[in-house]
């Protein structure tokens, strides 16, 4: 059976994988080179915290966060070039004048899942990061991580092109249909299409671009081993220990298609939360920004959805990384059902 996939994002390079494993022959299509880093996906922070998203977040994103946790570890051990991955929870804290804030979002958590306190408790910062003494009591919550996505999608481009996957790198795909794939000046057919193009497909779905912005820090007189929040008032920040002395720095979201530099306005709260966070961040180096703008449905509910010789993965909004493992499952499961449907109605007309 011959599978285009259009998007070479995490969850088409996932998706890619899976139905390679399962003997089909597999045609990847993306807009970037091969080499790009210019797909949304790789400016994720990595952040596996299915609970903590819960704040503000759907029940279907806790599900589908915490199915992927389960899924990454053999995800990861299945490819052939190391990926880091950590699995030590997350701190959630707030500065003393903020712990209303704090108390706010633990009561958010235990609203809407009622086994929150098996995986969240009340602790001092100090007995998981010294260096936060100052940060007073806060949350742990038990069961999260985070990955290096950048790692991640290298490694599956490796061993996707090592496997055999065609690879159509700077492609612009016009049209996607059952078993068909358009560009300006060719068209390929395939026996199922499935369609993994994020802001892509904004003329097929009704789309919006949700604008995230990123800063690699380098902070050698940092120590903090967690990924932590911190609550706020007006946004919520997070640090994202990375090794070697790198932090990743984020949170901003802006409802806007721009691709523009990071502003001076975030860069601004950004880092002044992380001075106030840990005062050896004022030595720390930039290293990058990274701005991308996330695929967004109405509902900021992923779609998984399949019809006769085509799927759609999309609208997967903030928690792509979060969430892909979970979401390919759930398109390989449909597919599966699907193509037994179609055996079964093929029996039925031959006999």
């Amino acid at each position: 059976m011959k599978i285009g996939i259009v998007g070479a994002g995490i969850a088409g390079r996932i998706l890619a994988w899976k139905m390679l494993k399962r003997g089909f022959t597999v045609t990847l299509f993306d807009k970037n080179s091969l080499n790009s880093e210019a797909a949304c996906s790789f400016a994720a922070a990595g952040i596996l915290s299915p609970l903590a998203e819960l704040e503000m977040a759907e029940p279907t994103i806790y599900e589908l966060g915490s199915r992927s946790m389960q899924l990454y570890p053999q995800l990861i051990n299945e490819l052939e070039q190391p990926v880091f991955y950590r699995q030590i929870g997350s701190l959630v804290t707030a500065h003393s004048s903020d712990k209303v804030e704090l108390n706010h979002f633990h009561r958010m958590l235990k609203h809407k899942l009622d086994r929150c306190d098996e995986h969240v408790q009340n602790i001092v910062i100090a007995d998981k990061e010294p260096e936060l003494a100052h940060m007073g009591e806060g949350l742990w919550v038990t069961n999260e991580g985070q990955l290096d996505t950048i790692g991640l999608l290298n490694a599956l481009q490796q061993i996707l092109l090592k496997k055999g996957v065609e690879w159509k790198e700077q492609v612009e795909v016009k049209e996607v249909e059952a078993g068909q794939v358009k560009t300006d000046t060719d068209g390929y057919a395939f026996d199922w299409v499935f369609d993994c193009r994020g802001m892509g497909a904004k003329n097929e779905l009704p789309l919006r671009a949700v604008r995230g912005e990123l800063l690699w820090l380098q902070a050698d007189d940092v120590k903090i081993d967690h990924l932590t929040r911190l609550v706020h008032p007006r946004y919520r920040i997070y640090i994202v220990p990375r090794p070697n002395n790198f932090y990743l720095l984020g949170a901003t979201e802006i409802e806007s298609e721009d691709y523009s530099p990071v502003s001076v306005r975030s860069s601004l709260e950004l880092l002044s939360a992380a001075y106030s966070l840990h005062k050896s961040f004022g030595e720390a180096r930039i290293i990058k920004q990274v701005v991308n703008c996330r695929p967004a449905l109405p509902d900021n509910l992923p779609k998984v959805e399949i019809e006769d010789g085509i799927g759609r993965i999309n609208g997967l909004y903030r928690h792509g990384i979060l969430m892909a493992p979970a979401v390919v499952e759930q398109m390989m499961i449909k597919f599966y059902q699907a193509i037994s449907s179609q055996k079964e109605g093929e029996n039925a007309v031959n006999s």
